[in-house]
């Protein structure tokens, strides 16, 4: 089975153990990239540069890659796709400025969650 197929199972099971009426619209927020140093970036993330809470985030998690420990995904739930485009605006400016120090080719997209259902 492929790295990225795990990655799938994964996030949909995470996805139907947290799936409520409430949650069936919310914007996610799915950034990936590689880092050269786990332990440098997961320092920069916790320091936060992007005001995640001001900024909108209600949930996020943090995924690595059991075949690549250097690779990371970050899941970030919103209210509203306003609020998203904002905070992927907001990602873009730290890429181009002291992320890049911590990360290379990170990519963000939106995503909403149509459909869920546990089998």
């Amino acid at each position: 089975m492929s790295s990225e197929s795990v990655v799938v199972r994964i996030f949909w099971r995470f996805l139907l153990a947290n799936m409520t009426p409430e949650r069936t619209r919310m914007p996610i927020v799915r950034i990936e990239h590689s880092v050269p140093s786990f332990d440098r970036w997961k320092q920069a993330f916790d320091s936060d540069p992007a005001d995640r809470k001001g900024s909108g985030v209600r949930r996020y998690e943090v995924f690595r890659l059991q075949d690549d420990p250097n690779y990371v995904m970050i899941d970030l739930e919103f209210d509203s796709t306003p609020e998203a485009e904002a905070f992927v605006e907001k990602m873009e400016t730290i890429w181009g400025g002291p992320g890049k120090s911590v990360m290379q080719n990170p990519t963000a997209r939106i995503a909403e969650i149509i459909e869920a259902k546990e089998l």
